[in-house]
């Protein structure tokens, strides 16, 4: 799996490098899950993020009450937990195995040491996300 393919896709990583991209996939871990295996429970504490390379996911807000709220089925390619990277809140929704599924897992603690490591990923991820807020900001005042 080429790192550029992977990372490329989550919006915070777009503005880094090949050279940074490779040193970020090298902190991913494979995961395998099996059908009906919660991947991540809502309401946990967040632990890191999730590439989905094979198999197929819902995103569930409830899950465990009595009204569910279907969020999104996620396939390969398809990422979740990118928040986790950067806030310790709770999980927004429970995500569970559709499938047999593979992800490529990223533990906060490990992208943390890393951007502290080498202010280059730090200072292009942060741009990346001030740029967002700017653009999210725009559409919200027109």
């Amino acid at each position: 799996m080429d790192p550029q393919d992977v990372l490329n896709k989550v919006p915070i990583f777009a503005g880094l490098n090949r050279k940074h991209l490779k040193r970020l996939f090298k902190l991913m871990v494979p995961r395998t899950f099996k059908s009906g295996d919660a991947i991540v429970h809502e309401r946990d504490r967040p632990a890191g993020f999730f590439v989905i390379a094979s198999g197929r996911v819902d995103v569930v807000r409830g899950a465990e009450g009595a009204n569910p709220q279907a969020l999104a089925t996620l396939g390969p390619g398809d990422f979740f937990g990118e928040m986790a990277l950067f806030e310790g809140q709770a999980r927004s929704a429970t995500v569970r195995a559709l499938e047999d599924t593979e992800c490529l897992a990223m533990t906060a603690w490990d992208f943390r040491a890393e951007l502290a490591s080498d202010p280059e990923i730090a200072m292009a991820v942060l741009e990346t996300v001030v740029r967002r807020l700017r653009e999210l900001e725009e559409r919200l005042s027109e």
